[in-house]
């Protein structure tokens, strides 16, 4: 089942990412190949393990273009094969992952039928907590006088 999101539209301003977020998720959960995992590393550090069996590195695209992770597969069979029984799917997909703000791709490696894509979030110093020294009344300040004309 889908939800129509129309009627949160018309009466929110600003949350258009939101609700592209959750079309998103609500478009992904239906789509279950190709299977993947992700996981937490540590406080800033994520990985996505995306079960590829049969694929190789020129047969998947990875790009990351304003917050959104796509993941391509092209699967070109060159010849005719026969299968009496064929269960490792080796078909076309397209998989989409929203980054939150500040996370990166670090890398990608193709391992046991497993891409294995690094991720890092890279918080800008400008946006961390610092600590500000606060003074006290008899912290001296340095204060210039403006001389004054007796009335």
């Amino acid at each position: 089942m889908r939800y129509d999101w129309t009627p949160l539209w018309r009466s929110t301003i600003g949350f258009d990412r939101l609700f592209d977020v959750l079309d998103e998720v609500q478009r992904t959960a239906e789509e279950s190949y190709p299977p993947y995992n992700i996981e937490r590393l540590d406080e800033n550090r994520f990985q996505i393990s995306v079960a590829l069996a049969g694929f190789t590195p020129d047969e998947v695209a990875l790009t990351v273009e304003q917050n959104v992770l796509s993941l391509e597969g092209r699967k070109s069979e060159k010849e005719e094969k026969t299968f009496l029984h064929r269960g490792i799917s080796a078909r076309n997909f397209k998989r989409q992952f929203t980054l939150a703000d500040h996370v990166e791709v670090r890398g990608a490696r193709l391992e046991n039928g497993l891409l294995i894509i690094e991720l890092q979030r890279e918080v800008p110093e400008a946006m961390k907590p610092r600590q500000i020294a606060i003074g006290t009344a008899t912290t001296p300040r340095s204060v210039s006088q403006i001389g004054a004309k007796a009335a």
